[in-house]
Protein backbone atom coordinates (compact mmCIF):
# COMPACT_ATOMS: atom_id res chain seq x y z
CA UNK A 1 0.00 0.00 0.00
CA UNK A 2 1.41 3.74 -0.90
CA UNK A 3 2.01 5.30 2.17
CA UNK A 4 1.30 8.76 1.15
CA UNK A 5 -2.39 8.88 0.94
CA UNK A 6 -4.14 11.42 -1.76
CA UNK A 7 -7.71 12.62 0.31
CA UNK A 8 -10.85 12.80 -2.28
CA UNK A 9 -10.70 16.55 -1.07
CA UNK A 10 -8.66 18.95 0.96
CA UNK A 11 -9.50 22.49 1.53
CA UNK A 12 -7.64 25.58 -0.26
CA UNK A 13 -7.74 28.17 2.71
CA UNK A 14 -4.80 30.17 3.10
CA UNK A 15 -4.00 33.67 4.85
CA UNK A 16 -6.25 35.34 3.45
CA UNK A 17 -9.29 33.74 4.80
CA UNK A 18 -7.62 34.08 8.11
CA UNK A 19 -6.84 37.59 7.88
CA UNK A 20 -10.84 38.79 6.27
CA UNK A 21 -12.44 36.64 8.77
CA UNK A 22 -10.03 38.63 11.91
CA UNK A 23 -10.83 41.98 10.25
CA UNK A 24 -14.40 40.99 10.17
CA UNK A 25 -14.63 40.42 13.85
CA UNK A 26 -12.30 43.17 14.64
CA UNK A 27 -14.47 45.78 13.07
CA UNK A 28 -17.83 44.33 14.35
CA UNK A 29 -19.18 42.78 11.25
CA UNK A 30 -20.67 39.89 12.97
CA UNK A 31 -24.62 39.24 12.08
CA UNK A 32 -26.09 38.77 8.72
CA UNK A 33 -26.44 41.62 5.71
CA UNK A 34 -23.00 43.34 6.86
CA UNK A 35 -20.23 44.66 4.89
CA UNK A 36 -18.63 41.38 3.71
CA UNK A 37 -22.29 40.12 2.96
CA UNK A 38 -22.69 43.18 0.26
CA UNK A 39 -19.11 42.45 -1.09
CA UNK A 40 -19.61 39.53 -1.89
CA UNK A 41 -23.24 39.95 -3.46
CA UNK A 42 -21.94 42.70 -5.59
CA UNK A 43 -19.18 40.61 -7.00
CA UNK A 44 -21.72 37.96 -8.32
CA UNK A 45 -23.89 40.94 -9.86
CA UNK A 46 -20.96 42.55 -11.68
CA UNK A 47 -18.80 39.13 -12.41
CA UNK A 48 -21.61 37.75 -13.82
CA UNK A 49 -24.29 39.85 -14.11
CA UNK A 50 -26.78 38.25 -11.83
CA UNK A 51 -30.12 40.57 -11.40
CA UNK A 52 -30.06 40.73 -7.69
CA UNK A 53 -28.55 37.98 -5.38
CA UNK A 54 -28.60 37.01 -1.63
CA UNK A 55 -25.52 34.93 0.40
CA UNK A 56 -27.18 32.52 2.26
CA UNK A 57 -25.94 29.66 5.14
CA UNK A 58 -25.83 27.21 2.40
CA UNK A 59 -27.24 25.66 -1.07
CA UNK A 60 -30.39 24.20 0.81
CA UNK A 61 -31.46 27.48 2.14
CA UNK A 62 -31.12 29.40 -0.91
CA UNK A 63 -33.06 26.39 -2.87
CA UNK A 64 -35.77 26.36 0.37
CA UNK A 65 -36.02 30.46 -0.31
CA UNK A 66 -36.84 29.62 -4.00
CA UNK A 67 -39.37 26.96 -3.10
CA UNK A 68 -41.31 29.82 -0.85
CA UNK A 69 -40.62 32.24 -3.64
CA UNK A 70 -42.28 30.14 -5.99
CA UNK A 71 -45.24 29.93 -4.00
CA UNK A 72 -45.27 25.75 -3.40
CA UNK A 73 -47.69 24.32 -1.57
CA UNK A 74 -49.59 20.60 -1.05
CA UNK A 75 -50.52 19.46 -3.94
CA UNK A 76 -48.36 21.17 -6.27
CA UNK A 77 -45.51 18.86 -8.58
CA UNK A 78 -41.88 20.04 -8.97
CA UNK A 79 -40.28 17.96 -11.94
CA UNK A 80 -36.36 17.47 -11.06
CA UNK A 81 -33.44 15.17 -11.64
CA UNK A 82 -33.55 12.15 -9.19
CA UNK A 83 -29.64 12.04 -9.58
CA UNK A 84 -28.87 14.43 -7.38
CA UNK A 85 -28.16 15.42 -3.77
CA UNK A 86 -31.02 15.16 -1.47
CA UNK A 87 -31.05 19.49 -0.75
CA UNK A 88 -32.76 19.54 -3.93
CA UNK A 89 -36.06 17.14 -3.19
CA UNK A 90 -36.38 18.26 0.17
CA UNK A 91 -36.72 22.43 -0.39
CA UNK A 92 -39.95 21.29 -2.02
CA UNK A 93 -40.82 18.71 -0.12
CA UNK A 94 -40.89 21.08 3.17
CA UNK A 95 -43.74 22.47 1.42
CA UNK A 96 -46.03 20.03 0.79
CA UNK A 97 -45.07 19.27 -2.83
CA UNK A 98 -44.92 15.90 -4.45
CA UNK A 99 -41.37 15.65 -6.19
CA UNK A 100 -41.51 14.14 -9.73
CA UNK A 101 -38.40 12.23 -10.83
CA UNK A 102 -37.28 12.69 -14.65
CA UNK A 103 -34.39 11.20 -16.27
CA UNK A 104 -31.24 11.91 -17.24
CA UNK A 105 -29.84 12.05 -21.11
CA UNK A 106 -28.38 8.76 -22.46
CA UNK A 107 -24.88 10.37 -22.58
CA UNK A 108 -24.64 12.62 -19.74
CA UNK A 109 -26.29 12.73 -16.20
CA UNK A 110 -28.04 16.23 -16.83
CA UNK A 111 -31.73 16.10 -17.17
CA UNK A 112 -33.36 15.58 -20.34
CA UNK A 113 -36.04 18.00 -21.97
CA UNK A 114 -37.75 15.59 -23.32
CA UNK A 115 -38.73 13.00 -20.18
CA UNK A 116 -39.17 16.36 -18.37
CA UNK A 117 -41.84 17.26 -20.98
CA UNK A 118 -43.62 14.00 -20.58
CA UNK A 119 -44.39 14.22 -17.17
CA UNK A 120 -46.03 17.73 -16.53
CA UNK A 121 -49.43 17.74 -15.67
CA UNK A 122 -51.42 20.49 -14.58
CA UNK A 123 -50.28 20.27 -11.19
CA UNK A 124 -47.26 21.29 -11.93
CA UNK A 125 -45.69 24.37 -10.77
CA UNK A 126 -42.02 24.38 -11.68
CA UNK A 127 -38.61 22.65 -13.45
CA UNK A 128 -34.79 22.18 -11.12
CA UNK A 129 -32.40 21.76 -13.65
CA UNK A 130 -28.93 20.34 -12.15
CA UNK A 131 -26.17 21.30 -13.57
CA UNK A 132 -24.29 18.11 -12.68
CA UNK A 133 -19.94 18.52 -12.61
CA UNK A 134 -20.12 22.75 -13.52
CA UNK A 135 -21.84 21.19 -16.85
CA UNK A 136 -24.91 22.83 -18.38
CA UNK A 137 -28.01 21.02 -19.23
CA UNK A 138 -29.08 21.91 -22.22
CA UNK A 139 -31.04 25.43 -21.15
CA UNK A 140 -32.56 26.69 -24.52
CA UNK A 141 -35.13 23.17 -24.21
CA UNK A 142 -35.48 23.71 -20.93
CA UNK A 143 -36.27 27.70 -21.10
CA UNK A 144 -38.76 27.21 -23.99
CA UNK A 145 -40.34 24.50 -22.48
CA UNK A 146 -41.00 26.82 -18.77
CA UNK A 147 -42.51 29.64 -21.12
CA UNK A 148 -44.43 27.80 -23.36
CA UNK A 149 -46.42 26.06 -20.06
CA UNK A 150 -46.22 29.17 -17.59
CA UNK A 151 -43.69 27.06 -15.08
CA UNK A 152 -40.87 28.51 -12.88
CA UNK A 153 -37.47 27.27 -13.74
CA UNK A 154 -35.17 27.25 -11.16
CA UNK A 155 -31.76 26.37 -11.37
CA UNK A 156 -28.97 24.30 -9.35
CA UNK A 157 -26.21 25.65 -9.93
CA UNK A 158 -24.26 24.18 -6.35
CA UNK A 159 -21.65 22.56 -9.33
CA UNK A 160 -21.72 26.02 -11.50
CA UNK A 161 -19.61 28.75 -10.29
CA UNK A 162 -17.97 30.04 -13.57
CA UNK A 163 -19.30 27.81 -16.06
CA UNK A 164 -21.31 28.88 -18.79
CA UNK A 165 -23.83 27.91 -21.50
CA UNK A 166 -23.46 29.45 -25.00
CA UNK A 167 -21.37 32.08 -23.65
CA UNK A 168 -24.10 32.93 -20.55
CA UNK A 169 -23.27 32.12 -16.92
CA UNK A 170 -24.84 29.49 -15.46
CA UNK A 171 -27.41 31.09 -13.09
CA UNK A 172 -28.41 33.44 -15.14
CA UNK A 173 -30.93 31.62 -17.33
CA UNK A 174 -33.69 30.90 -15.07
CA UNK A 175 -35.94 32.88 -13.11
CA UNK A 176 -34.32 31.54 -9.77
CA UNK A 177 -31.16 29.67 -9.24
CA UNK A 178 -28.68 28.57 -6.27
CA UNK A 179 -25.11 28.25 -5.64
CA UNK A 180 -23.06 26.27 -3.15
CA UNK A 181 -19.49 27.40 -1.37
CA UNK A 182 -19.51 24.06 0.73
CA UNK A 183 -16.01 22.88 1.40
CA UNK A 184 -16.21 20.67 -1.67
CA UNK A 185 -17.03 23.13 -4.56
CA UNK A 186 -14.84 25.42 -6.27
CA UNK A 187 -14.97 28.64 -3.71
CA UNK A 188 -15.56 28.00 -0.64
CA UNK A 189 -16.53 29.04 3.16
CA UNK A 190 -16.97 25.82 4.38
CA UNK A 191 -21.10 26.08 4.23
CA UNK A 192 -22.23 28.72 2.11
CA UNK A 193 -24.57 29.27 -0.51
CA UNK A 194 -26.03 31.80 -3.01
CA UNK A 195 -29.39 32.14 -4.10
CA UNK A 196 -30.01 34.24 -7.51
CA UNK A 197 -33.24 36.23 -8.09
CA UNK A 198 -33.42 37.12 -12.11
CA UNK A 199 -37.20 37.70 -12.13
CA UNK A 200 -37.80 41.31 -11.52
CA UNK A 201 -41.46 40.22 -10.13
CA UNK A 202 -39.47 37.96 -7.04
CA UNK A 203 -37.01 40.66 -6.13
CA UNK A 204 -38.46 41.99 -3.17
CA UNK A 205 -40.22 39.16 -1.54
CA UNK A 206 -36.93 37.36 -1.87
CA UNK A 207 -35.43 40.00 0.14
CA UNK A 208 -38.19 39.79 2.67
CA UNK A 209 -38.04 36.11 3.04
CA UNK A 210 -34.19 36.38 3.35
CA UNK A 211 -35.16 38.61 6.24
CA UNK A 212 -36.86 36.18 8.59
CA UNK A 213 -40.31 37.87 6.78
CA UNK A 214 -39.25 41.44 7.50
CA UNK A 215 -38.20 44.65 5.30
CA UNK A 216 -35.54 44.92 7.86
CA UNK A 217 -32.91 45.66 4.49
CA UNK A 218 -35.22 48.24 3.37
CA UNK A 219 -34.84 50.04 6.78
CA UNK A 220 -30.83 49.30 6.84
CA UNK A 221 -30.92 51.20 3.72
CA UNK A 222 -32.93 53.98 4.85
CA UNK A 223 -36.01 53.69 2.64
CA UNK A 224 -38.48 53.08 5.51
CA UNK A 225 -38.26 54.61 9.11
CA UNK A 226 -39.34 51.30 10.96
CA UNK A 227 -39.04 47.64 9.63
CA UNK A 228 -41.81 45.19 10.33
CA UNK A 229 -43.28 41.73 9.56
CA UNK A 230 -44.97 41.43 6.19
CA UNK A 231 -44.27 37.99 4.64
CA UNK A 232 -43.84 34.74 6.05
CA UNK A 233 -39.80 34.00 5.61
CA UNK A 234 -36.62 32.13 7.76
CA UNK A 235 -33.18 32.86 9.06
CA UNK A 236 -31.44 32.39 5.69
CA UNK A 237 -28.50 35.09 5.19
CA UNK A 238 -25.22 33.80 7.13
CA UNK A 239 -23.04 35.67 9.18
CA UNK A 240 -20.71 38.45 7.85
CA UNK A 241 -18.03 35.87 9.10
CA UNK A 242 -18.77 33.83 6.95
CA UNK A 243 -19.29 36.20 4.23
CA UNK A 244 -15.33 37.38 5.05
CA UNK A 245 -14.19 34.09 4.25
CA UNK A 246 -15.70 33.45 1.06
CA UNK A 247 -14.93 37.45 -0.03
CA UNK A 248 -11.29 36.07 0.38
CA UNK A 249 -11.88 32.98 -1.78
CA UNK A 250 -13.67 35.70 -4.18
CA UNK A 251 -10.71 37.93 -4.66
CA UNK A 252 -8.33 34.39 -5.84
CA UNK A 253 -10.74 33.04 -7.78
CA UNK A 254 -9.47 33.21 -11.31
CA UNK A 255 -6.03 31.51 -9.95
CA UNK A 256 -8.48 28.94 -8.00
CA UNK A 257 -10.53 28.69 -11.15
CA UNK A 258 -7.03 28.01 -13.85
CA UNK A 259 -6.02 25.60 -11.25
CA UNK A 260 -9.17 23.90 -11.02
CA UNK A 261 -9.62 23.68 -14.83
CA UNK A 262 -5.94 22.46 -15.81
CA UNK A 263 -6.20 19.76 -13.42
CA UNK A 264 -9.51 18.82 -15.18
CA UNK A 265 -7.53 18.77 -18.49
CA UNK A 266 -5.00 16.77 -17.37
CA UNK A 267 -7.49 14.08 -15.96
CA UNK A 268 -8.67 13.69 -19.29
CA UNK A 269 -5.68 13.76 -21.36
CA UNK A 270 -3.79 11.47 -19.25
CA UNK A 271 -6.84 8.70 -18.99
CA UNK A 272 -7.88 9.17 -22.82
CA UNK A 273 -6.26 6.17 -23.86
CA UNK A 274 -8.19 4.19 -21.60
CA UNK A 275 -11.64 5.87 -23.32
CA UNK A 276 -10.31 5.33 -26.49
CA UNK A 277 -9.30 1.34 -25.67
CA UNK A 278 -13.40 1.16 -24.53
CA UNK A 279 -12.24 0.44 -20.88
CA UNK A 280 -13.96 3.74 -19.11
CA UNK A 281 -16.29 6.47 -20.60
CA UNK A 282 -14.72 9.92 -20.51
CA UNK A 283 -17.34 13.12 -19.99
CA UNK A 284 -18.74 14.38 -23.37
CA UNK A 285 -19.02 18.51 -22.92
CA UNK A 286 -21.30 19.64 -25.43
CA UNK A 287 -20.55 22.37 -27.43
CA UNK A 288 -22.67 24.70 -25.80
CA UNK A 289 -21.27 24.11 -22.51
CA UNK A 290 -17.88 24.71 -20.36
CA UNK A 291 -15.63 22.95 -18.33
CA UNK A 292 -15.37 24.67 -14.79
CA UNK A 293 -13.53 22.19 -12.80
CA UNK A 294 -16.13 21.14 -10.27
CA UNK A 295 -14.98 17.49 -10.59
CA UNK A 296 -13.56 14.89 -12.41
CA UNK A 297 -15.35 11.76 -12.88
CA UNK A 298 -15.49 9.18 -16.09
CA UNK A 299 -18.30 5.85 -15.83
CA UNK A 300 -17.18 2.28 -16.29
CA UNK A 301 -19.12 -0.72 -17.87
CA UNK A 302 -21.23 -1.64 -14.48
CA UNK A 303 -21.55 -1.54 -10.68
CA UNK A 304 -19.39 -4.48 -10.12
CA UNK A 305 -16.55 -2.97 -11.97
CA UNK A 306 -17.16 0.50 -10.79
CA UNK A 307 -16.88 -0.82 -6.90
CA UNK A 308 -13.67 -3.11 -7.24
CA UNK A 309 -11.99 -0.07 -8.78
CA UNK A 310 -12.56 1.93 -5.95
CA UNK A 311 -11.63 -0.55 -3.30
CA UNK A 312 -8.42 -1.23 -5.15
CA UNK A 313 -7.74 2.46 -5.21
CA UNK A 314 -8.65 2.86 -1.92
CA UNK A 315 -5.81 0.27 -1.33
CA UNK A 316 -3.61 1.74 -3.47
CA UNK A 317 -3.62 4.64 -0.89
CA UNK A 318 -6.13 6.76 -3.34
CA UNK A 319 -9.65 8.67 -1.95
CA UNK A 320 -12.10 7.99 -5.28
CA UNK A 321 -15.64 7.82 -4.43
CA UNK A 322 -18.41 7.37 -6.68
CA UNK A 323 -21.81 9.71 -6.29
CA UNK A 324 -25.70 10.15 -5.87
CA UNK A 325 -28.00 6.97 -4.85
CA UNK A 326 -30.83 7.82 -6.94
CA UNK A 327 -33.46 9.14 -5.12
CA UNK A 328 -36.35 7.29 -6.64
CA UNK A 329 -34.86 4.49 -5.36
CA UNK A 330 -34.36 6.03 -1.62
CA UNK A 331 -36.30 4.82 1.21
CA UNK A 332 -37.80 8.29 1.94
CA UNK A 333 -39.77 8.42 -1.42
CA UNK A 334 -40.82 4.75 -1.87
CA UNK A 335 -42.44 5.16 1.35
CA UNK A 336 -44.54 7.32 -0.06
CA UNK A 337 -44.56 7.58 -3.78
CA UNK A 338 -44.45 3.89 -6.29
CA UNK A 339 -41.45 2.65 -8.03
CA UNK A 340 -40.26 4.30 -10.87
CA UNK A 341 -38.06 3.45 -13.42
CA UNK A 342 -35.37 5.95 -14.58
CA UNK A 343 -32.59 3.42 -17.07
CA UNK A 344 -30.44 6.29 -17.47
CA UNK A 345 -30.57 7.57 -14.09
CA UNK A 346 -29.86 4.11 -12.95
CA UNK A 347 -26.98 3.42 -14.86
CA UNK A 348 -24.90 6.76 -14.18
CA UNK A 349 -25.64 5.94 -10.58
CA UNK A 350 -24.15 2.43 -10.93
CA UNK A 351 -20.97 3.34 -12.92
CA UNK A 352 -19.25 6.78 -12.05
CA UNK A 353 -16.09 6.93 -10.66
CA UNK A 354 -14.96 10.47 -9.14
CA UNK A 355 -11.27 11.03 -8.59
CA UNK A 356 -9.67 12.95 -6.30
CA UNK A 357 -9.66 16.78 -6.72
CA UNK A 358 -8.73 19.93 -4.95
CA UNK A 359 -6.07 23.06 -5.96
CA UNK A 360 -3.17 21.79 -3.81
CA UNK A 361 -3.70 18.49 -6.41
CA UNK A 362 0.13 18.16 -8.01
CA UNK A 363 0.57 17.08 -11.66
CA UNK A 364 3.06 13.85 -10.48
CA UNK A 365 0.12 13.11 -8.28
CA UNK A 366 -2.50 13.20 -10.94
CA UNK A 367 -0.09 11.03 -13.26
CA UNK A 368 0.40 8.64 -10.36
CA UNK A 369 -3.45 8.01 -9.86
CA UNK A 370 -4.30 7.90 -13.99
CA UNK A 371 -1.17 5.76 -14.05
CA UNK A 372 -2.95 3.37 -11.46
CA UNK A 373 -6.22 3.63 -12.76
CA UNK A 374 -4.82 2.82 -16.01
CA UNK A 375 -2.84 -0.58 -14.16
CA UNK A 376 -5.92 -1.47 -12.32
CA UNK A 377 -8.03 -1.45 -15.51
CA UNK A 378 -6.06 -3.58 -17.65
CA UNK A 379 -5.25 -6.71 -15.48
Amino acid sequence: MRKVKIPFNKPYVGPGEVMGVLRAALGGSLAGNGKYTRLCQQYFETKFGFRKTLLTTSCTDALEMSALLAGISPGDEVIMPSYTFVSTANAFVLRGAKVVFADTLPHLPLLDPADVEKRITPRTRAIVVVHYCGMACPMDEFIDLARSRQLLLIEDAAHAYDSYYKGKPLGSLGHLATFSFHETKNIISGEGGLLVINDPELMSKAEIIWEKGTNRAAFQRGETDKYTWVEAGSSFLPSDIIAAFLYAQLKKADFIQRKRKQIWYSYYQYLKPLHEQGLINLPQVPSYATVNGNFFYFTLKDAAKRDGLLRALQAKGIHAVFHYLPLHQSPFYLKHNPAVTLPNTERFATSIVRLPFFVGLKEKEIQWICHTVTQLLSE
